[in-house]
């Protein structure tokens, strides 16, 4: 059993870029090689821009490497609560960047070769209770409605079309839905950015961020200085102390993940037998899918808690019994790899991009950041260089938590209250 991510265990590195020298100066610099910075370095080269991509780590060891490779439409508010909270046009125009950055990873993955196991399969809604599938029905309605975007819903009856458990109360099938091998993605993404002319420098822990003026700062890392004209922040759920104003903003939550050995054929088809990238309604989330070598992988929001060796195999002992309840015939299934990483999230769970006091950013992807993250690095560039329609996210209001200027005290309190709220509703 390793206790790593299984997307990087079994991907190829595009290269070693701890020796990268630090360059003195450049046009853009990019905290952050995940998928927001190396989809951001990639369009930068692009239009010609020098641009220097630091790593404190190595290429996505963060939430890029850590997720569940999952590709999928919606925001993480349901569309209903879109509608209820900023207008009809307003959440079609939110639901449909969602629809666009799954675009943009098939366009990154087919103009560029990335060779990644990009598949649509679809993603699959369960519902958890009855009133969350009696939601579906308001969605699927509302879609259909005002996006022209249809879904199927499906009742509890015909549940087994989709999934080999009684679990759940219903489900709703979204063909967009893609899954991914991450890990493959993100360092096919590093290499072509560098072929572009990007830099990007792991082993280099960004220190200090020293305005110059206006946009302009010295970034101090680990391994040297570099004067940047712009900085871009892409650091997701691992967003510190460098950047404060940021750090108050995002809830950094752990999400964790364990990885069966390969499973029988017929297995793999009573579980999700469209392979679909599937998650449920509960505020303690399961998601899981079938990864490219028949395993099955199954993640959540185990426990409100931060990640560590210890932490992590605590969540999976939680994840393997939540996998077992829902598919008891996996019983003599062993768990190959254990893993946990940070979901960044936002008081109102939407994404924030903009620029705050010379610093550009884009984070608080809420569990959604496989295709936003992509997209939202390509969208920051073309932000970056003057276009502001490029960011639908720019007006959203970005209220600090209250509270929070550090490590993340309150986790225990949310993950009570979201027990709470799962057992109730």
């Amino acid at each position: 059993m390793k206790l790593i991510p299984y997307w990087l265990d079994t991907a190829e590195a595009s290269g070693d870029y701890r020796q990268t020298p630090v360059p003195e100066n450049v046009d853009v610099a990019i905290i952050g090689a995940g998928f927001t910075g190396l989809s951001a370095a990639l369009e930068f080269a692009k239009q010609g821009a020098s641009v220097a991509v630091f790593e404190r780590h190595t290429v996505g060891w963060g939430a890029s490497g850590r997720n569940g490779g999952m590709a999928t439409t919606g925001l993480a508010i349901s569309f209903s609560t879109a509608v209820k909270r900023y207008g009809p046009t307003r959440a079609v125009e939110m639901f449909q960047e969602y629809n666009d950055a799954i675009d943009t990873i098939e366009k990154l993955v087919h103009d560029n070769g990335i060779d990644c196991d990009y598949n649509r399969f679809g993603k699959l809604s369960l519902a958890f209770h009855k009133s969350h599938y009696e939601g579906f029905l308001k969605s699927q309605e509302k879609l259909a409605k005002l996006a022209d975007h249809h879904v199927t819903v499906i009742p509890k009856s015909e549940i087994h079309s989709e999934i080999g458990t009684d679990f759940y109360q219903g489900a709703m099938v979204d063909p967009l839905g893609a899954g991914l091998h991450v890990g493959k993605f993100v360092h096919g993404l590093a290499g072509v950015a560098v072929a572009a002319g990007a830099d990007i420098c792991e082993n280099a822990a960004v220190t200090e961020l020293k305005k110059v003026s206006g946009t302009v700062h010295d970034v101090h890392t680990t391994r040297g200085i570099t004067r940047a004209k712009q900085v871009l922040v892409a650091t997701s759920g691992y967003t510190g102390n460098v950047t404060p104003w940021l750090q108050r903003r995002v809830i950094p939550v752990g999400s964790f993940i364990i990885v069966t050995d390969p499973l029988p054929e017929d297995v793999v088809n009573r579980i999700l037998p469209n392979r679909r990238q599937a998650s449920d309604s509960k505020m303690l989330t399961y998601y899981f899918r079938i990864t490219p070598d028949n395993r099955l992988l199954f993640g959540g929001r185990a426990r409100f808690a931060l990640s560590s060796p210890d932490s992590d195999v605590k969540s999976a002992e939680i994840l393997r019994k939540a996998m077992l309840e829902l598919f008891p015939y996996l019983s003599n299934a062993k768990v190959d790899y254990i893993w946990g990483g940070l979901v960044d999230l936002s008081m109102d769970q939407m994404v924030h991009a903009g620029q705050h006091d010379g610093l550009f950013y884009s984070l608080c992807y809420s569990g959604h950041g496989v295709q936003m993250a992509a997209h939202m690095g390509k969208r920051m560039a073309h932000y970056m260089a003057g276009d502001k329609s490029a960011n639908v996210w720019e007006d959203l209001k970005n209220p600090p938590v209250p509270g929070h200027f550090g490590p993340p005290w309150f986790l225990p309190f949310i993950g009570a209250a979201a027990k709470i709220i799962d057992r109730v509703k």
